[in-house]
């Protein structure tokens, strides 16, 4: 077993605080003739220290700041007033969400461009195990294209310190596992800003909360930030009580808005889970419904869409091989799989907006469906709220019942003195939601959803959870955000690019669970949905691979196993600390918990880079 005891004397002690590579002292940022933080009249601005190994999760709501202050950090824009301190040749990259790419031909000229530009052998490597073509002309290539060529781009340049925006957006779930693995061997600090909950929890070690023009720090991955937000806002709360005042709007719909929600939502989950349980019971391994538990004419009585072995070829790959579904009124069917599998393809077959090559598709005679497929670009900059959700009165249709365009507005977590405000004022989340209040006031029994968790905050992601579980209607999602689907979908189709479509009942991971229960199927690694490839599969093993000593080859076998509880026991101590009351009650044991999840998180490392050493030697 690789233990502690087994690692270098530097390894086994607490090591001073390594001064930071970059800080900022006093920052304070005037947007729109407000302080959108560091107002003087509130305190002396913002402070921030990021040290070589910090990995943070950047925390706050659309429209909180928090891209302008990735900008800040990179030096892209002044501050109104603060200290920036660099540590000297800090080689500081930005992923940014939305790249241009306008003025470059193909991905691998937008890749070399810069003051700086990245090796082009590295952007090669990188892109080659991201599976992307960098001959790919720039103006014809996809979102997840565009997403991995900036990628490779960013990584390529060898970043001290690495700023990623929403780095998961348009990538597929092979991508997104390749980054992960990536960022989990990388030696420098990180600041992401991301709505995947799984890929927050699985990388971040610190947390950053930028809230109503405050900065707050605590050093917890986001395992432990909405333990910790609750706890301040309770805080909050108790604090206005004493002091007999309201909290601020602006706190009282966060505390309405986030924790009360999130409670409401723990029950929609129990409701969720015995909607699975209930799907189950009527899925056999095939897919087809067991009609001893219900009759054959009360099953087709609820179904919407009726699936008959329909399939779908391009270019002589079987996208969609013949494949049949009942889909029943209430139910929340998610698609997922990698980029090409047949996603699109398969929705569109099930919504008939795209012809079968074989078989029918049925639709029941009273399905009407809303589309919301996140296309920000029909709001226009000169549009305001009420443009957009009224059509410029002060009433709003809400599925059929008469609502007052200000209190549904706040339904959706916006101020309500906003309504009259320019859509061009908005963040890209803040747009993103306000598509989502206008396409949800429409009357329908069907809604399908592409990507919706793209640009959209992790408040905004537990309201539309909320709108999803109490919808009537019946539900399509395409998504790779596991967590969002894990909560919300009682059927998973799966796609592994083969042409067969798993049905599952439950979330993305009961979909994970079958597919590990099974020998991996062949990536053809074909052109699919939106000219994408498939993230190439992992190498054969080699036909000779390296002899390992006894040592080694029981490390390469233990260490996998060693790593998992590592991961338990750092977990288990980030959720103790994310106590705000644990220092002040007990600062010994606040100092022992701090120092063994540091040993853990520094043997997890070594461990990890030992079985990585390990896997090259044996992959030859």
């Amino acid at each position: 077993m690789f233990l502690a005891s087994h690692l270098p004397r530097a390894y086994l002690r607490i090591a001073m605080a390594e001064p930071p590579i970059l800080s900022w002292e006093g920052l304070g940022l005037q947007q729109g003739g407000r302080w959108l933080f560091g107002d003087p009249a509130n305190g002396d601005g913002l402070d921030l220290h990021i040290g070589p190994r910090d990995r943070f999760a950047l925390i706050g709501r659309n429209g909180a700041g928090k891209t302008t202050l990735l900008k800040l950090i990179i030096d892209d824009i002044e501050a109104d007033r603060g200290t920036r301190k660099v540590k000297p040749h800090m080689n500081i990259v930005w992923l940014e969400q939305e790249p241009e790419f306008a003025k470059f031909d193909t991905l691998m000229d937008f890749a070399l461009s810069g003051d700086r530009p990245p090796a082009e052998h590295e952007v090669e490597s990188i892109a080659g195990q991201l599976g992307i073509d960098m001959t790919t002309k720039a103006a014809g290539a996809s979102g997840g294209e565009r997403r991995r060529a900036a990628i490779a781009r960013a990584l390529a340049l060898q970043p001290d310190l690495l700023l990623l925006d929403e780095p998961t957006n348009h990538l597929d779930l092979a991508a997104i596992d390749w980054l992960e693995s990536w960022l989990t061997r990388y030696k420098g600090a990180f600041i992401v800003i991301s709505h995947d909950r799984t890929f927050l929890k699985r990388l971040t070690r610190s947390t950053l909360w930028l809230d109503r023009g405050a900065l707050r720090r605590k050093d917890v991955g986001f395992g432990g930030y909405e333990a910790w937000e609750e706890q301040v806002y309770a805080e909050e709360a108790r604090a206005a009580e004493k002091m007999d005042a309201k909290l601020k709007i602006e706190a009282h719909w966060l505390e309405r808005g986030v924790t009360a929600r999130r409670k409401r939502n723990m029950g929609r989950l129990e409701k969720l889970w015995e909607m699975r349980a209930a799907r189950s019971a009527m899925i056999t391994p095939g897919g087809t419904a067991k009609l001893k538990l219900a009759s054959d004419s009360d099953f087709k009585s609820k179904s919407v869409i009726v699936a008959e072995e329909i399939s779908k070829t391009y270019d002589g790959r079987e996208i969609i091989k013949p494949f049949s579904l009942r889909i029943q009124r209430g139910d929340r069917i998610g698609i997922v799989g990698a980029n090409g599998a047949g996603k699109t393809t398969l929705l569109k077959m099930l919504t008939k907006e795209l012809e079968p090559d074989t078989g029918t598709v049925t639709h029941a005679n009273t399905l009407e469906g809303v589309m919301i497929d996140q296309q920000r670009a029909l709001l226009k900059p000169e549009m305001t709220v009420r443009d957009v959700l009224a059509e410029g009165g002060d009433w709003i249709d809400v599925r059929g019942q008469r609502k007052h365009v200000q209190a549904y507005m706040k339904d959706f977590l916006f101020d309500p003195s906003l309504v009259d405000a320019k859509i061009g004022t908005f963040s890209g989340g803040e747009r993103s939601r306000l598509l989502l209040a206008r396409e949800f006031s429409r009357t329908s029994n069907l809604l399908v959803l592409d990507e919706p968790t793209n640009d959209l905050d992790l408040e905004t992601l537990d309201l539309l959870q909320e709108v999803i579980a109490d919808y009537e209607g019946t539900v399509l999602i395409v998504s790779h955000d596991r967590d969002f689907l894990d909560r919300t979908v009682t059927v998973t189709l799966g796609l592994d690019g083969s042409g067969s479509v798993d049905i599952v009942a439950g979330g993305y991971e009961d979909w994970e669970a079958k597919r590990k229960k099974r020998p991996a199927k062949k990536n053809r690694g074909d052109t699919g949905d939106a000219g994408e490839t498939t993230a190439p599969p992992p190498p054969p093993p080699p036909s000779n691979p390296a002899k390992l000593s006894y040592k080694d080859q029981r490390d390469y076998e233990l260490l996998p196993a060693r790593v998992e509880e590592l991961e338990a026991l750092i977990a288990k101590g980030e959720a103790a600390l994310a106590d705000p009351d644990l220092y002040a009650q007990d600062p010994g044991k606040f100092a022992r918990i701090s120092k063994s999840l540091e040993l853990a998180r520094t043997e997890k490392d070594e461990a990890e880079e030992r079985w990585l050493d390990l896997a090259a030697l044996v992959e030859g």
